[in-house]
């Protein structure tokens, strides 16, 4: 096939039948994916298949099986890729049971990486699950199999309504659609690959297919504790997380996910060391020597001394009950401090140094650790300031997913987000004037909708900064003026894109604005421009121009 000789087959999915092949220029094994014959002639399923090796393509990643090139034509779609000899991670997990949870950590932040990387190209996998990870000999993870991977930056291919993925890793959006597929529909799947890796199965059990789909959407997750009590509560708290139904509980990004991964090992380190190196500095002693050393620290028996026979070996101090019993009580009292609750004060001193970062990563961190004190303290004496870093932490979320979806040519999750970026807009255009007045009516309309909160928060930031720049009242219109002035200019200098494009912009945002009407007529008079030149009567605001302006109306009909 191509320049390739198949030598076996080593799978078969629902699209396609991978083989281990020979690249007969070089003798270099790969697998190359075929098309399944009978599948050559449904035109959908062909595309998806093109559409897959187009996503393969763009991405490049140590953690992403490597694309090296494909075929679609002479009847064949094929695509080679990196041979990865270490077997998939279900298999992994059949043959030896669960991994140990340092393991699972290294595994998750690989795959974390993974996700980071295709989620920054547009791409959501929608089928993470053990048989599409794949391990080298080396132990490192690939992510495989972008099937029915959703590229954001192209055409869709599912069908409207159509549920794809497999259940037991099933986002609750993918299954109802309440919210759309997201980069955080990846993470709730890693959520569930996470409980798998620890404990051997699927979060969720069930016989039949909707009593599956019904969990995923009504049932809380069992703890992974329960199934492995050497987890630690920070990674049973994190899957937890990642398994929330609503994606706008789950951690913000991949990105987050490895944070809060390397944390869990750093926090069982800083629990552990110290306990480690204390019990590791004793020795042993033998119950007869040690009990009658305990015998003499409690006030015991008041027998004489016994002497010390001739060649007697002396026992040293960090041998005996006694200090032992005081290393044991140390440990003990370590372990009890560490786990003991904190005060108010020492939470909030633990907040200070991450919320007073400039990097917001660092606030995403602190997150949880935010909402914890929110629930503990709700009547503290730093409620006030803590609630402000939740703000900033919500408003910082809610301004980069919506310019996220902007940029992917999404449409707004909700009415404040899309009355927002419509502010935006015209705050990015220059009339700082109407995107204030867009803020602050924004802001008052939702004032009292807690779940609008972030966006009627950036609302009112947005709208003080304008406010501390130009001072007191303006007048939009002045504004709108001088902007179809300097597009003037441009035409008549020659710069005619540029000035369609300003023309275009000033039409397009104040067309639902009644009082700006005969201005947004003037400027579609020169869109509609029948022989693409401006005449100059265009330019004028009174006289000849405002006939020409008016007969547009029976044009633009047209």
């Amino acid at each position: 096939m191509g320049p390739f000789e198949l030598e076996r087959k080593l799978g078969v999915g629902g699209m396609g039948i991978v083989y281990l092949a020979k690249y007969l220029k070089t003798g270099q094994r790969v697998a190359v994916k075929v098309l399944s014959p009978d599948l050559m002639a449904d035109h959908k399923v062909a595309k998806r298949f093109e559409r897959e090796m187009a996503i393969l393509k763009k991405l490049k990643h140590p953690h992403i099986v490597q694309y090296y090139g494909g075929s679609t034509s002479n009847n064949q779609r094929f695509y080679a890729m990196e041979l990865v000899k270490g077997g998939s991670l279900e298999t992994l997990i059949k043959k030896k049971g669960p991994v140990d949870w340092e393991k699972a950590v290294e595994y998750g932040i690989q795959i974390a990486q993974a996700l980071e990387h295709a989620h920054a190209a547009g791409v959501i996998h929608r089928d993470l699950k053990p048989a599409n990870l794949l391990l080298t000999s080396k132990g490192v993870m690939k992510l495989s199999d972008f099937g029915i991977a959703r590229d954001t930056q192209s055409t869709a291919l599912t069908a409207a309504g159509k549920t794809v993925g497999t259940m037991s890793y099933m986002a609750p959006e993918q299954i109802t659609g309440k919210h759309p597929i997201s980069a955080k529909t990846d993470l709730y799947a890693l959520g569930c690959v996470l409980f798998e890796m620890l404990s051997g199965r699927t979060p969720f059990l069930s016989e039949t297919a909707p009593e599956m789909l019904f969990k995923h959407l009504d049932e809380e997750p069992p703890s992974i504790r329960d199934h492995n009590i050497n987890v630690p509560i920070w990674m049973d708290k994190l899957i937890h997380e990642l398994m929330e139904k609503d994606p706008n509980d789950r951690p913000f990004d991949a990105l987050a996910v490895q944070v809060k991964l390397e944390e869990i090992k750093q926090m069982v380190d800083e629990q552990m060391s110290i306990a480690k190196q204390t019990a590791l500095g004793g020795g042993s002693a033998t119950m007869k020597e040690g009990d009658a050393e305990l015998t003499k620290i409690l006030g015991g028996s008041s027998k004489k001394k016994k002497r010390k026979r001739k060649g007697e070996r002396k026992v040293p101090f960090y041998e005996k009950v006694w200090f032992l019993g005081l290393c044991l009580a140390a440990v003990v009292g370590l372990l009890v401090w560490g786990f003991w609750p904190m005060s108010e004060q020492e939470r909030f001193a633990e907040l200070q140094q991450p919320m007073a970062s400039l990097d917001a990563s660092d606030w995403y961190g602190a997150e949880p650790y935010v909402k914890d004190y929110l629930e503990d303290f709700p009547d503290g004496e730093h409620v006030e300031q803590v609630q402000q870093w939740k703000d900033r932490i919500d408003m910082e979320r809610a301004e980069t997913q919506a310019e996220r979806r902007e940029s992917m040519g999404r449409d707004p999750e909700s009415q404040p987000e899309r009355l927002y970026m419509e502010a935006r807009m015209f705050e990015k255009f220059g009339d700082r004037l109407t995107a204030r007045a867009k803020y602050d009516g924004m802001a008052a309309l939702f004032a009292e909708d807690e779940s609008s909160r972030p966006y009627v928060n950036l609302a009112r930031r947005n709208s003080n900064r304008i406010s501390e720049t130009i001072g007191g009242e303006g007048d939009p219109a002045s504004f709108i003026k001088e902007q179809i002035a300097e597009a003037d200019e441009l035409y008549f200098q020659g710069e005619v894109a540029q000035a369609r494009s300003r023309w275009q912009s000033i039409a397009s945002l104040y067309s639902n604005v009644t009082e700006f009407e005969p201005l947004v007529k003037r400027v579609r008079a020169r869109i509609l421009d029948a022989d693409g030149t401006l005449k100059a009567e265009y330019v004028e605001e009174d006289g000849p121009g405002a006939e020409v302006i008016d007969e547009t109306t029976d044009r633009e009909s047209e």
